[in-house]
């Protein structure tokens, strides 16, 4: 059985409901006054539960509080102190549901001198990550703008274990009043590409405060929370002629209930890339996986995937979320 983040294999409709501003709504606002609205979102499946969140970074000041269940709830809040125009996105989604977000969007005018664009905003660093499923297919830009030179383009599902595919997000820039783009991290070679895909390709972002960090030349991994250190266990790594790559990645998605013991009980996909085949499904890619051969360990033992005892990936399992950032050294 494959696991991917918040999801499960059926499909949930979800429809906006009152008091919720029509989706296009364009408020005016003074600086230092209040802008506020609620947002309802329902679904007919009375066993469902429906989230609601933001769908891109919000503006600084912003209050934003939901509260999930069959008609989620969530209010908006803000007193702008910077004149000029800014974008509202929202998403509404059925947790553990693999169909697309329903989304919104809302425009608000500031009164007084328009603020010069583009903005930009960090929104991953040491600490703290941002990751986003992709919801519609999209061709990856070398620059934020539809003319941009096409660096690949990214699909909604994984191409070696049919996942949903995910993207870590590492900042965004908002070009005009109407236009944002998300600057990310790929899944290909060659490993550590970037590009930026236009916001409204993606769905909610979701944030994660952990790091894992592979050292290969100590055979050893360890999982930091907030830059602290939560987990370390010594690992198998590629032979020289099947390296494991070095670089700046992330996990992509989460696989369990294997029949095949070879990967152990759990197994994370990455966004790592070998020139040569992997032992990961499909090859190419590099997973972190558990092992039926755990006398092998530590060394330099597989074709490119990171392999530790099946004790440390259930712990690990139960302490790495996805879309955590990953460092191979």
């Amino acid at each position: 059985m494959l696991l991917v983040p918040a999801a499960r294999s059926e499909t949930s409709s979800v429809t906006w409901t009152a008091p919720t501003p029509a989706d296009g709504a364009r408020f005016v606002a003074r600086p230092g006054k209040s802008v506020t609205f609620a947002l309802n979102a329902s679904t007919i499946d009375l066993v469902s539960i429906v989230h609601i969140a933001p769908a891109q970074p919000l503006p600084s000041g912003v209050k934003f509080n939901s509260s999930d269940g069959v008609t989620a709830r969530a209010t908006f809040s803000w007193r702008p102190e910077r004149p000029g125009d800014y974008t509202l996105r929202f998403s509404a989604s059925v947790v553990g549901a693999t169909g697309a977000p329903v989304t919104l969007s809302y425009a608000v005018h500031v009164q007084g001198k328009v603020i010069a664009y583009p903005l930009a905003a960090t929104l991953t660093n040491d600490k703290i990550a941002r990751w986003a499923p992709v919801v519609k297919k999209v061709v990856v830009r070398a620059q934020p703008k539809g003319t941009g030179r096409a660096v690949t383009t990214l699909g909604t599902r994984t191409t070696d274990s049919d996942t949903q595919n995910l993207v870590l997000v590492l900042s965004s820039l908002q070009t005009n009043a109407t236009e944002t783009w998300y600057r990310v991290r790929l899944p290909m070679l060659p490993n550590n590409t970037l590009g930026w895909v236009p916001a409204a390709a993606l769905g909610a972002l979701y944030q994660v405060n952990t790091h894992l960090y592979v050292d290969r030349a100590h055979f050893r991994a360890t999982l930091k929370r907030n830059s602290k250190v939560i987990f370390t266990t010594t690992v198998g790594v590629g032979r020289t002629i099947w390296p494991t790559p070095s670089g700046e990645f992330y996990i992509r998605s989460k696989l369990t209930n294997f029949n095949d013991p070879f990967y152990g009980p759990i197994a994370f996909g990455t966004s790592a890339r070998s020139a040569t085949l992997t032992d990961w499904p499909g090859g190419g890619f590099v997973g972190v996986h558990g092992t039926n051969q755990p006398e092998i360990l530590p060394g330099r033992v597989s074709h490119g995937c990171i392999r530790m005892r099946n004790a440390a990936i259930r712990k690990l399992a139960a302490l790495m979320p996805v879309g955590t950032p990953v460092t191979i050294t």
